[in-house]
This record gives structure tokens, sequence and C-alpha cells, in this order.
């Protein structure tokens, strides 16, 4: 839940050194407890600073308060001589200065001493009095700050240790694990730096309302620098891992007004979510395409940030049904009203500034970095916060302005500068920081405000340079002055920083742009050209000639803008009926041109190009004759001509000695590379890639380092190519026609992999390189692989996916020492694996999916290490070994689709060796029974038997201890299901349409509930839907069971929130010890298909994170456990006296839900409306909607819902002191229950004919439990 609260501002520490900083009484336990602590700390490689010394005098060494200051843990051990040693009091008042300064972390120890004593200052620690006298030379100010602070360490969360605890050793460990937590959370913060971001944070969180179904589109609005951005990018980072795809587009404002800009985005958005960069939409509307459809099946979570138009929503978003139900939307805006077209007015959130003490202590960590402000300063630091009103763009730059005053005086002039000459109070402080700037970084700031905001920071300085500026050094000092950031290589600039630096740009020369440094308003570029204004002025540009085509600027003279250097031209190459020019005029200052689709076929006759350095024309309409055999480019290091779709031969660059890199890439009427490249002895990088008819390759020059054949035409290489020393990167996949390969010896990649995937009509290869650790040979027309094989001795990864010609590999295969993975998968003719004649003891992933397989050899025993045996659709197979069962590291073996394979061997309980087996998939398989010592294996975990013939499941399931997924969709041959085993949190068998019989597992769940372990977002669902045949005494087990597992989630739930909440506090009588480990589970949503195995990490202090059990089975009626039921879709109950007692679990819900047709149930949402009202007349109401059951298929005629759910009662009251407080004045509830469909509408053919509430207790759990057993 939110706090009001704010915590309160921390200067900034000295840069730590230590990690642990021990206080103890040296002559108590400086040769005991604290030095085994001490060493157990060096053993976990935990800095920590014990100081040796015996204690001599009163004063403390400034060494070792420093070491104090310089720690982010002090653990202070009271022993029972502690309080005698003013030495040690004196170390504990520094201590919790630290903590109250800098918010260092305190650990209080009370070694064989009560710690009331402590507190209440009893025995050995009175301070006052005659023995006072006798023991303290301290001034009576003193003892009371050391009274003060033996209170205020006793009052904190620690631990106790005496004789009653156990062993030192065990206490030892125990307090060495509590600090390695704390330390891992100190340094696994994300949010470090982001002050009094967390608190919203956790608001858009609730406003996502992430477990609950449909799609939610939540709005963050504010004002620039305000911090919109920050804000979603820590939510995306934060939540994108629970969703299957995520997207963040960055910019939209920006990136909508650029040529193509809303379709470029809209690409961009599908490619990232469905995870195909080929997908391409060339108009603005997605339509009912198989698009579509995809993406109705992918919960996504999305981030559009800064919208400005509703059309760019329109485009981006449309209507919510064109995503996947669960799928979350985050849009930023500066204007509410662009929100308002897509998201529901209590989806808005305004992003609110800093309050006062957050402000403060961002701006001191910018202002003062590691150090802590003095007394003189903070008064200067409040005026400054109190002036910049809490925007955090606005805190961080004027903080790094103030960075560099060495004096108070500084300080003070700084300020006054400030006050004197003021504009807008963000634009002021941001000009400061450009003031404060050398020419260099300030002629780098402009450059990159007007032109290069989100580019790639290489490319940024490359053209820094060709500018005449020094960009390394002087993006550093950017960076350092909160100017700019960098982002995963990307330049980031704030929009008001970016406003600012074209602001001073314009401000050069209000009335005519002629006289400015840079143009980058395509107006004002217009104006100079249509004029055929002289400029000595004019440096660089960059604009959008669709800006100005209605204009018809048919001749564009930039020849009399002596000074230009710098060209960029965005050309509307996607748009019709645009005005293009007839002719062109270029200045010979040129050094660098970018012209995206430039309309014409050459460069200007006049121009004279030798101080051109880059040259980029993408998109272009240029020919063979880009220029003329007297303009000479002796300059030029790049030139990109990247899908010019005219170009048929390469521009002569026989002159151009200085070349490095040439971009010819996806220009498809290329039909050949001139000889004379092999004498371009700087080139570097090539770039060739789908020149699909480029059929010959020259020799390259001797110092190319990257080559890019991909998807050409190339039919042979030179072997020059095959063998260059210093290529780095040679791309030829997909080079259909190449037939063969030169025979001398070549190189793998940097990387180590060697690939000729989807080189179709390659049949044969020379000797592999011998160190090459990945080969991929994936989609070739290969029959063997090469004999060299056995000579690479690093090779950990093979790729032979749908080599349809392989038929075999050799038995070298299993000599490759390093061999991890073989993926054969889709090689259609493959038949049999050769003959394993030793253990094999490396290969982990063995992929034999979609071959032609019809049995597993005995010897597939001897791959010791397998973990991974996957063989999906391999339709001939019929006969596996029983040697797979001694595979003693298998985790995951999947037959899923293998329609032949009609029964697995039989094995004996008590010799099978699948002891690490975690997933066994038999879906679609053909078999009718299982052997018994599969299903009992204690390590599994997930059983996918879907579609199977099977008519039973062993009883000895129930001995399947760690089993939490069992799926039985569609068995439509199963007619009973045993006792299954009590940790069990998931079970599909919807469509079992001859199911009758399910025995009750309520003794199991009784006898195991004491080892059934909670923790946030677990979840449990049980679906009998569609089974039709079930008996009433099937339905009542299966209802009698529901009810048992929400008793134990639910008492599981009220221990675990009363274990953090006792965490939270100190209680004087208990002992200072705790456990903060979190819980670790495997993840509960598995697909039937598709595992995920990997630990889920939860947060066990996330009181707020929702748990539920969901039950749903064929039939008329709420289980009769249900002490409150009505006909209909509402209920209204009253409530019993003291009903909200301690031991009160929740509220379990039923619904009975006629399908009057047959109806998938993807597409259904179940509304829970409470309203609570109080004796006194109060009342609150909490919309809740129920789990919907996605993906259990159809469903017909009625079905019968079961849920609980933890954290109804945990919402905020509005108004009360707390939700306790509000609740205990309830005595009546009113819930109403709705079936809606998209859009929340309801649907007539969906009816909730009656609806059940009972209220659970912790006492009626117990007896439930000893009535079982």
């Amino acid at each position: 839940m939110n706090s009001s609260s704010s915590s309160p501002p921390f200067a900034a520490p000295l840069q730590e050194k230590y990690d642990v900083f021990l206080s103890f009484r040296g002559q108590d336990t400086r040769d005991t407890f604290t030095s085994h602590l001490h060493a157990a700390l060096l053993r976990k490689k935990i800095e920590t600073y014990m100081d040796r010394r015996l204690e001599k005098g009163d004063n403390i060494e400034p060494a070792l308060l420093e070491a104090i200051e310089k720690s982010k843990i002090s653990v202070v051990i009271f022993s029972k001589n502690y309080a005698s040693s003013t030495w040690c009091l004196k170390e504990l008042v520094h201590i919790l200065g630290c903590k109250e300064r800098y918010g260092q972390i305190v650990i209080p120890i009370f070694y064989c001493i009560d710690p009331s004593h402590v507190r209440k200052q009893q025995g050995t620690y009175i301070l006052e009095g005659l023995q006072l006298k006798k023991r303290f030379k301290g001034s009576r100010d003193e003892v009371v700050n050391w009274r003060a602070a033996l209170e205020e360490a006793a009052n904190m969360s620690g631990f106790h240790h005496s004789s009653k605890t156990g062993t030192a050793a065990d206490f030892v460990e125990k307090v060495v694990q509590d600090i390695l937590t704390k330390l891992n959370r100190e340094s696994s913060s994300d949010l470090k730096g982001l002050v009094g971001i967390e608190r919203k944070i956790e608001k858009i969180e609730s406003l996502l309302c992430l477990s609950s179904p449909g799609v939610c589109c939540v709005g963050i609005w504010g004002m620039a620098g305000i911090g919109k951005t920050t804000l979603v990018d820590a939510v995306f980072h934060r939540q994108s891992s629970k969703f299957e795809a995520a997207c963040f587009l960055a910019n939209v404002r920006e990136k909508s007004e650029q040529t193509g800009g809303p379709n470029q985005l809209l690409n961009k958005l599908v490619r990232k979510i469905l995870k195909d960069k080929d997908i391409t939409i060339d108009t603005l509307s997605i339509g009912q395409t198989s698009i579509q459809a995809r993406l109705r099946r992918t919960k996504a979570l999305i981030v559009l940030d800064d919208v400005n138009a509703s059309s760019q929503l329109e485009v981006l978003v449309g209507d919510h049904d064109r995503f996947c139900q669960g799928s979350r939307i985050i849009i930023t805006a500066r204007d509410k009203g662009v929100l308002e077209e897509k998201v529901d007015n209590e989806k808005i959130y305004e992003v609110e500034g800093l309050s006062f003490n957050e402000a403060l202590q961002l701006f001191h960590s910018h202002a003062f970095k590691n150090k802590s402000p003095t007394t003189d300063y903070i008064e200067l630091s409040k005026e400054v916060v109190e002036y910049v009103k809490g925007i955090p763009l606005a805190l961080k730059v004027m903080g790094s302005s103030f960075l560099r005053c060495k004096s108070k005086q500084e300080w003070e002039d700084q300020w006054n500068k400030l006050k004197r000459f003021p504009s807008e109070e963000i634009k002021k402080a941001l000009r400061v920081s450009y003031d404060g700037l050398e020419e260099n970084e300030k002629e780098i700031f402009l450059d990159i405000a007007c032109f290069h905001k989100d580019e790639n920071i290489d490319g940024v300085k490359r053209m820094l340079y060709i500018r005449g500026f020094y960009g390394e050094v002087g993006i550093k000092v950017l960076i350092d002055r909160s100017l700019i950031s960098i982002w995963e290589g990307w330049i980031a600039m704030h929009d008001l920083l970016q406003e600012m630096g074209r602001a001073i740009v314009r401000e050069q020369c209000i009335e005519e742009p002629r006289k400015r440094s840079r143009l980058f308003i395509a107006e004002d570029v217009y104006q100079v050209l249509a004029n055929n204004q002289r400029t000595a002025t004019v440096q660089a540009i960059f604009f959008d000639w669709s800006k100005i085509e209605k204009l018809n600027l048919n001749h564009a003279n930039f020849e009399k803008m002596y000074q230009l250097r710098w060209l960029r031209v965005n050309y509307p190459r996607f748009l019709k009926n645009i005005t293009l020019i007839d002719s062109l005029d270029l200045p010979n200052s040129l050094s660098y041109l970018e012209w995206e689709g430039y309309p014409l076929k050459s460069l200007p006759s006049k121009f004279s190009p030798e101080n051109l350095v880059e040259l980029h024309m993408p998109f272009s309409e240029v020919g063979a004759q880009l220029w003329n055999k007297d303009q000479n480019l002796i300059n030029l290091k790049v030139i990109s001509l990247r899908s010019s779709d005219h170009l048929t031969e390469v521009p002569n660059l026989s002159q151009s000695q200085k070349i490095e890199r040439i971009d010819l890439y996806d220009c498809n009427r290329l039909v050949e590379i001139p000889s004379y490249f092999k004498y371009l002895n700087k080139l570097t990088n090539l770039e060739l890639g789908r020149c699909r008819k480029l059929k010959t390759l020259p020799d390259m020059p001797c110092n190319v380092e990257f080559l890019d054949l991909s998807k050409t035409a190339i039919e042979e290489l030179p072997s020059s190519v095959w063998s260059h020393e210093k290529i780095s990167e040679l791309d030829i996949r997909y080079c259909r026609d190449l037939k063969s390969l030169p025979s001398s010896s070549c190189k793998p990649n940097a990387s180590g992999t060697f690939s000729l995937c989807g080189c179709k009509s390659l049949c044969e290869f020379p000797e592999l390189p011998r160190n090459t650790t990945v080969l991929d040979l994936s989609k070739t027309g290969i029959k063997d692989l090469p004999s060299s094989i056995k000579f690479v001795f690093g090779l950990t990864t093979i790729k032979l996916v749908a080599c349809k010609s392989l038929v075999s590999l050799p038995m070298d295969i299993w000599n490759l020492k390093s061999l991890k993975s073989l993926d054969l998968s889709r090689c259609s003719n493959f038949q049999h694996l050769p003959k394993i004649s030793d253990p094999v003891e490396h290969l982990e992933f063995l992929n034999l999916s979609g071959t032609a397989v019809e049995e597993l050899l005995p010897s597939v025993g001897n791959l010791v290490a397998l973990k991974y045996l996957v063989l999906h659709k391999c339709k001939n197979l019929e006969v596996v070994p029983n040697s797979i069962y001694s595979l003693s590291n298998l985790k995951t073996l999947s037959f899923n689709g293998c329609s032949e394979l009609k029964k697995l061997p039989p094995v004996l309980i008590d010799r099978v060796g699948l002891v690490s087996l975690e997933a066994l998939n038999l879906a679609k398989c053909s078999i009718l029974e299982i052997p018994d010592g599969l299903v009992c294996l204690t390590s599994l975990q997930i059983l996918n038997l879907r579609e199977t013939n099977i008519k039973s499941i062993p009883a000895s399931i129930k001995h399947a201890a760690h089993l939490s997924c069992l799926f039985l969709t569609d068995c439509k041959s199963l007619k009973s299901l045993p006792e299954l085993p009590p940790l069990l949190q998931r079970l599909e068998a919807h469509g079992c349409t001859s199911l009758k019989t399910v025995s009750s597992s309520s003794t199991a769940l009784a006898q195991g509930w004491g080892e059934y372990i909670f923790y946030p977002r677990l979840h449990e669902k049980y679906i009998f839907s569609s089974c039709t045949k079930l008996d009433q005494n099937a339905r009542s087990n299966i209802m009698v069971d529901a009810r048992l597992r929400i008793m134990r989630m639910a008492t599981a739930w009220s221990k675990f929130k009363e274990e953090k909440i006792e965490q939270s506090s100190y209680d004087s009588d208990d002992d200072y010890d705790y456990d903060s480990d979190g819980y670790d589970s495997d993840s509960d949503d598995y697909d039937s298909e598709d595992y995920d195995l990997n630990d889920t990490d939860h947060d066990p202090d996330d009181m707020m994170q929702e748990n539920f059990i969901a039950i749903k089975c064929w039939g008329y009626e709420i289980p009769n456990w249900f002490s409150h039921q009505s006909e209909g879709s509402s209920i209204n109950i009253k409530l019993p006296p003291d009903w909200f007692s301690t031991d009160f679990l929740g509220f379990a819900l039923s619904l009975v839900i006629a399908f009057n047709k047959d109806y998938a149930e993807f597409s259904m949402k179940i509304g829970c409306k409470y309203n609570f009202k109080t004796s006194n007349g109060e009342s609150h109401e909490i919309n809740h909607p129920l789990h919907p059951f996605a993906n259990s298929g159809s469903s017909k005629l009625h079905q019968v819902y079961v849920w609980w759910y933890n954290n109804v009662f945990e919402e905020v009251v509005e108004g009360a002191q707390s939700p306790t407080a509000f609740y205990k004045l309830v005595t009546e509830v009113y819930v109403d229950f709705s079936v809606l469909g998209f859009a929340n509408k309801p649907y007539s053919e969906l009816e909730v004919e009656k609806c059940g509430i009972c209220l659970l207790y912790a006492q009626d759990a117990e007896s439930i439990k000893k009535r079982i057993l």
C-alpha cells in the first residue's frame, strides 16, 4: 500500500570503502564472538572493518570515525560491558549519526545481554547516579546523547543471542546471511539515485491492475521535465519480464513528425511484439489480418512515450481489442486531452513534483556528489530547491552547475546570477549549465540539440569530428553536467534541454535565418533557399523536404552557403504526388552529405567534392554515374547507397583511397563489384547483403574486417575472401546459389560462430576452422558433416535445422568433448543417431523434433550428461528403449506429437534413474498407459498428457512430491483420477468427456498442510470444465478438496502476513532474531507444451501481490459449504458482529454460470463488485475482477466456479485510518457479479444463475483439518 509519508533526505556519504563496520567491546568479545563473526564475513568476501587495537583513553581516532562513515552497514555488538566504555558509546553515537545523515544500515546484536537492559539502561547499562561519576568523565550533554543512542539502538530490529537460541556457529551464520541479504538488496537496487520515484511506481503499478484480465491502458501526464519518461522506464523494466513481449516506443511525438513516422512506429511496435523483423505494414491500419490475430495471442507490455496527438494513438493503439487479453499499455503525454481519447479518467496519473525533502536530497546528490553539505550551504541549497519547485530535471542540472563552485562566495555569485537574469524557471536553470561550458562543449551541445538527439553515440562522435569538434571529451563533459545521458549506446536529451539549445540557435538572429549557425526548421531553410541568399554563417542544416514541398521549390541552391559543412535532408520516398526538385547546387565546403531518398541521378556537375568525408544516399534514385570523371572524392571515408533500386554498378571509387566503409546493402540491380576494390587498402567494412543479382566477387583488400554477402546470388567465393586473415565477420547466410566453397581453410567470425544457414545449394564443405565454437549448417543441402569436424575440439553447438538431405551423422560426433548442444529438428529424412559406444559426458541438449527417427537405440543411455531430450512431432517414432530411464541428469523429456508412440517401456519403481526429471511431455501421443515408475518421481514438476488415449493414471502419482502441474486436457478416454499429490498447483482436465470418478485428496492435503509454502503471486488452478460424465461423488470430492486448498492457502497467507508485520517492529519480550529470506518457487504459470522451469524470485515484502485459487467444474449447484447462497447474480449479506476478527481469512466466492451455447472462454471477463456498508451509514466500493480461466477451451451448459483472493481487504479505504479500522465497522456487504466480453459489454449468451459467499476463519480451517486426520 502507498504511504503518504516521505523518507528523510540523506546527504551523500563518503565514498564507500567497507561493507561492514564492527562496533564491539574488546575485552568482552574480541577473541570470541566478534572474531568468529569477522572471519565468517571475510569468508563470504564481505569487506569488514574490525579495529584490533586496545582502547586507550576516551578519544576515538579520526581514522575510526572515517571507517564508520565509509561503511554500508554498521553492526553494533552489545555485550555485558559495552556501556562501560566511553569509546564504544562515542562510536555508537557516530554510527547513529551516519544512519541519520546517510541512511546507513545499522544492525544491533545483543550478545548474552537482555535487550531490555540496553533500552531501559539497567544492570551494566546504568548511566546515572554514583556509578556515572565513577565511570565517566563526559559532560552531562554527552551522557544524554549516549542514553538516547542506547535507547534508539535497542528499539531497532536485530539479533539476540543467549544460551537458549542455539549454537554460536548457527547464530553467526544467521547474522552473516542477513548481512548478505541487505548488501544484495542495496547493490541490486535499480532505483538507486531516483529520488521519490518508488511511491510513483507503486501508484502506476496499482493502476495497471497487473493481475486482472483484459487490456488495461494507463496514462501518465505532466509537464516537461517532471520525470514522465524516467517513471515509465522504471515501470517498464520492473514489469516487462512478466509479459510475453514488451515494446518501449520513445519520442512518439518527434518520430511521428518525420516522414512516414506513424507507419514506421506502427511497424516497429508490431515487429517488437511479434518478434518478427520481417513484418511490414504499408498502411496506417492493421486491419483484420493474420498480424491482428497474432497480436491477440501475445500478451504484451507497451509504452508509448511522449504522445502529443490523438491520431498517433489511433494508429498505434486503435481499439484495445487489437491486443491480447492481459496486455498493458502505458502512454505518457504533456496534454491530458490527448490521453482522454483512449484512457479512462481514473486511469490517468498526473506526475507531481518532488516533495521539498526529496528535491533537497536530489539537488545535494548532484551539487556535492559524495560530500556532505556544510551548514553554510544548507540554507542556500534550500533557496535553490524552493526556486526549482521540485522538477527533477531542473534539480539535476542546477545541482551540476553548482558542483564546480569552490567557495561559499562562488555559490552566492552563482545564485545571484540566476536571480538577476530570470526567464522561464526551468529554461533559466538549464541555460546556466550551458553558459558554464567551454566553446567546444557548447558547439557539441547545440549540434546534439539540433540534430543528434536519440542517435547512436559512435555515429555522432564521427559526425562531430567531421564538423571539427572533439566529441570524445565533449560528450563526457555534457554527461557530467547532466545535459545528456547515454542509454544503451544512444544519446538521450530531455525535451527541455533540446528546446533550450534550439532557442539559443534561433536567438543568434531571430529575423534572418541565414545569420544562424544551424538550420533545422524546414521553413527557415526554404526562406534562405527561395531568396537565394548568400551566407557565410550557416554551417549545418537538417530538414525534412516534405515540410516545404508545397512551396514549390524546384531549384535548391546551397552553393551560396560558403561555410556549410554538414547537410542532412530527409526526402519523402514513401509519399506520393510530392514535388521533386529539378536541379541542385552544393557548396564545395561540404564535408558531410546525407540525403535519404535523393531524387536526382547524380551529384551537381559544378560541385567539387574534394572535402566530402561521408556521403549517405539511401533509398535514392542515383545511377552508376553519381559523379563525373572530373569530380574527385579523395577524402571520402564512408559511402552509403543502400536500397538504391536504380544502382546497376558501383560509382567510380578508384581515387577514393581513404575509403573505409561502403554500404550497398539491398541494391537489387547491382550485378558486379569492380576489380579495383582490392586496391582500396583502407576499406574495412563492405555491406553487400540482399544484392540479389550479385553473382561474383573480386578479391578483397587486405584490411577488410566486415563483409556482408547474405542473400546475394553469389555462386562461389574467391579463396582470398574465404581465408582472409583480418575478416572478423563474414556473413554468407542464405546465399541460395552458393554451390561450393574454396578448398582452403577459413576462419570463423570473431564470436567463434561459423554459419552457412540458408545456403540450400551447398552440399559439401571444405575443412572447418579449428577454433569454431558454434557451427550452423541449418537449411543447407548437406548429406554428411565434413570429416574435419572431428578436429574442431572447441565446438559447443551444432545446428542442423531443416537439413532435408541429411540422413545420418558420423560416429566421430560423440568424440567432440566440448559439444553441449545438437539440434537436428526438421531434418525430415534423418533416420537414426549413430551408435553411442562409450559414455558421452558433455552433451546436454539434443533436439530430434520433426525427424524420421523410428526408434531410439538402447545406446542413448550413454548420453549420461543429457538434460534436454526433445522429440516433438517425430511421427514415425515407435520404440523408446528402457535405457532412457538411466539418464540421471535429464530434466526435460518431450515426445509431444509422436503420434505412433503407443507405449513406453516398463520400469521398476526402485530402479528408475530419472532422478532429475522435471518435465515429461507425452501430449498427443498414442499411449494407452503410463508406467508407474514415471509418475511418482520426486523431482517431477510438470506432467503433460493432453490429447492422449490414457484411461487412468497410476495411483503412485500421489508420491510425486514436487509435481506442480498436470495437464490432461482432451484426454477423451480418461475415466478416473486417483488421489493427487498435495502440492499440485495446476490441474487442467478440460474436455475429459469420459471422466467419471475423481478420488479425494483431502487426507493428503491435510497431512501435507505444514509442508505448504506460501509466496507472493502464488496461483492455483483446477479445471474440470466440460467433464459431463462426472458423477455426484466426483463433483463433491472436487469441491471438498477445493475448500481444503483454499483454507490451506488462506491460513498460509495469514501466517506469512503476520510474520512480515512482526519483522517490521520490535517486541521487547522477543529475541532480536528474524529470518529475512525470500521465497523461491518455480513459476506456476506454465503453458501446456512449453515449459519455463527457471525459478521465479518473489519479493516477500510486497504485501499487495495478488494470490488466488480458482476451481472450475461442470455442474449446477453452489458447493454446500458456502453458507450464504442466492439465486441470480447478486447477494446481500448481513455480517455477524466481530466478523472482521484477527483470524478472518477472507471470502470464498462461487458462481454457477449457464452457457447457452458453445463459448470460447478466452474472451470472457467476470466482474465482481463489492459494496461494504458500515453501522454509521458509510460505504466503500471495490471492483475486483475474477480470474476468467483463459485458455481452458470452450464451455457448454453449466459450469461451477470457486475463487479465493488474498488482497481484497488490503485496499486502502479513503478517509479511514486503516482498512482494518473501516472493516470493523462494516455490518453488511452487497456483491454483484457480471459476465463481460470485449469492451466490458455484457454477454446475453452467458448468465450467472447462482452465487455464493463463504466467510473463512482460521479456527474453521483447523477444525476441518483435524476432522479429516
